[in-house]
């Protein structure tokens, strides 16, 4: 997708303005206690300046969708960056506090036009319409992630170099907020040239009289309420969500004077806030991993309790390193949970209600996290510093302390609440699926590797698989490939496609059966010799054709239980290389095979997002021949070098 020069350019848009706005929110809450005087009236800034940042997206939502449906998108882009950059110049000009809320208001406003606009752009810039969830990935991604670390970088070299500047060391450190504030204006005047004179694809497709009218921030509320009312799961999954991103607020919030109290500067503020999103996006790395052995259900609720208590250990920590690890501990349950939280979604809502929920979700997540970064300041200030005697002993307690701790608390029961509400194995204890994340599979010998081509249809992976076979083997490897014998193929039918056995459990059983007949029979023992081996559809693609099935046949079989039970038949071992053959389902291929190829591309493209290090995404549109010469380009990095004699192995008969 980035190979679309249009979507390239949009994306690098994208970063660079995701880099702006969190750098603004560190230099505008530093500002803002710059500007005060006195503990409590510094928190009640700090708060002030988040509250007015929210304020917008509660107002203005639903008019900021209809705008960019009716106007020309790429002019809305460029006007609210060009007004963006006015606005943070101004701000070191004015120099005032009531300036500071009046342009925070004004630049949040700009926001809430250019990110509709933006958003309703990306289609239109991509080839496929089934390339917009990777869309939408990489736009998280870049958001959440990389800009994040970006913005905290720049804002500590920034407040690094205050001690070059003249003057005294308050003038000198309110200097580099303003130095960061001008830099961030730059950068959205950068984004509107680059939109004005470079995209101009943006402002196609303006013609929207039929479309759809987006519906009311009100409206979207009140559906999602009712659904989440009459449903145990839902409600424990937004329950859980209010206790994580609350307590991912409270951090972020009290990080500037939590790390006034540990002894730093404006430096380490930026360090604790750069942790909680290094956390946020390590847990998203380690949850899909995680979700291999521990059920969904209990993997969201348990990860919002771990926040929870690594939370009252920020509100203890008394050295900056061991805060910044705690904080990071902070981020990392929390990215566990929302992934999680997602995958639940996607896998356990209706088709029918599930964009609404997504859509309600992702709302509350907003509201909750500048929410909470807005009252937790306030709370600060009321606390304010306290003196505690122990043991004859009288320690003196920054606010933070207790605000966090209580933050801590509440976590953890909430996450316990929403634990209870989504558990489905309450007579199954949760120690014996906590020590099974420790388990590892069948331990794995010799030095073989494992192929798997997924994706597209049967015949298209199993005719790539062959090809793949024979180009290893005319290299000199010894290559063990699948052929479909008259004994597999009849057994993998019974199991899928016939009637002998009723049940879409049984039908899974049956063919798990199979597969771990084939996996000890055969693929272990070439690997075992050092072979290559190639196996058509695997694991992935099974999975979703099981999914399928049991959708038609009105079976409760969730993805988990099958990824589970797929993972147990092979005994836990996975492809070095899964080669993923993607495009869209062909025209007039039927509902079935055009729902399960969906399924086969949705499930690929999440493990793919999980362990990009282990797939390999090829373009299967074009000549067989062509899309062999993809195929074999991918995988030949990752082969081991060819025997000089190859050996005389079985072949694995696939499925």
């Amino acid at each position: 997708m980035l190979a679309i020069p249009a979507f390239r350019r949009l994306w690098g848009v994208t970063a660079v303005t995701a880099t702006g706005e969190w750098l603004s929110l560190l230099a505008l809450t530093s500002l803002a206690t710059q500007l005060t005087t006195g503990y409590a009236a510094q928190s009640f800034a700090l708060g002030g300046v988040v509250a007015t940042k929210l304020l917008p997206a509660l107002l203005l939502g639903p008019l900021a969708g209809a705008l960019a449906d009716r106007f020309d998108r790429r002019k809305v882009m460029v006007t609210c960056d060009v007004l963006r950059f006015c606005l943070f110049v101004s701000i070191p000009l004015v120099g005032s506090l009531w300036w500071l809320f009046a342009a925070t208001f004004l630049i949040e406003m700009c926001a809430m036009f250019w990110i509709p606009a933006k958003d309703a752009s990306v289609p239109n810039l991509l080839r496929r319409k089934d390339q917009v969830e990777t869309a939408n990935q990489l736009a998280l991604v870049v958001t959440y992630g990389v800009s994040v670390l970006i913005a905290a970088g720049l804002f500590t070299v920034v407040s690094s170099i205050g001690h070059l500047l003249p003057g005294e060391d308050g003038s000198a450190a309110l200097t580099t907020v303003y130095i960061a504030l001008v830099l961030d204006g730059c950068a959205f005047l950068l984004c509107a040239i680059i939109v004005w004179f470079r995209i101009p694809e943006i402002s196609g497709h303006t013609d929207r009289k039929d479309a759809e009218a987006p519906p009311k921030l009100l409206t979207l509320l009140r559906e999602g309420f009712q659904y989440v009312a009459t449903t145990p799961l839902i409600r424990g999954l937004v329950l859980g969500i209010i206790g994580a991103f609350a307590a991912g607020g409270a951090v972020i919030a009290s990080a500037k004077l939590y790390a006034a109290s540990l002894g730093g500067g404006d430096a380490a503020y930026s360090v604790l806030f750069t942790a909680v999103f290094v956390g946020l996006a390590g847990g998203m790395a380690v949850a899909p991993k995680l979700a291999h052995k521990l059920p969904h259900n209990r993997l969201f609720g348990t990860a919002i309790v771990g926040a929870g208590a690594a939370l009252l250990i920020v509100a203890v920590s008394g050295y900056l390193f061991m805060a910044i690890l705690a904080v990071a501990l902070v981020g990392g349950f929390a990215g566990i949970a929302f992934l999680t939280g997602l995958t639940i979604i996607g896998s356990q809502v209706a088709d029918d209600i599930r964009g609404r929920i997504v859509a309600f979700v992702q709302s509350l997540v907003r509201l909750v996290l500048l929410g909470s970064m807005s009252l937790v300041p306030v709370l600060v200030g009321l606390v304010s510093t306290r003196s505690i005697t122990l043991f004859a002993h009288t320690f003196t307690v920054d606010g933070t302390r207790f605000v966090l701790a209580g933050g801590g608390l509440v976590a953890a029961v909430v996450g316990t609440l929403a634990y209870r509400q989504m558990d489905e194995r309450r007579f199954e204890p949760l120690l014996r699926d906590m020590l099974s994340v420790l388990r590892q599979g069948k331990p794995r010998r010799g030095s073989g590797t494992l192929i798997a081509v997924e994706g597209a249809t049967p015949a298209e992976t199993a005719d790539q698989a062959a090809r793949l076979a024979a180009s290893l083997r005319g290299q000199g490897h010894v290559v063990v490939e699948s052929e479909d014998s008259e004994r597999d193929a009849s057994r993998w039918a019974a199991a899928t496609r016939e009637a002998n056995l009723s049940g879409a459990r049984a039908k899974a059983l049956a063919a798990a059966a199979i597969r771990a007949d084939i996996v000890e029979r055969i693929i272990r023992p070439a690997l075992a010799e050092g072979a290559v081996v190639v196996v058509d559809r695997f694991m992935a693609s099974p999975i979703a054709q099981f999914g399928v099935a049991a959708d038609r046949m009105d079976a409760e079989l969730e993805p988990g239980e099958l990824e589970r039970l797929a993972a147990w038949s092979t005994g836990g071992l996975r492809p070095d290389v899964s080669v993923l053959l993607d495009r869209e389902a062909a025209a007039g291929s039927g509902a079935i095979a055009g729902e399960e190829h969906v399924r086969v591309q949705r499930l690929l493209a999440g493990l793919v997002a999980a362990e990009p290090h282990s797939y390999v995404v090829v373009e299967a549109e074009g000549a067989p021949e062509e899309v062999a010469g993809r195929v074999f380009a991918g995988v030949e990095p990752s082969l081991p070098p060819a025997p000089e004699q190859p050996a005389d192995l079985p072949r694995v008969s696939g499925t």
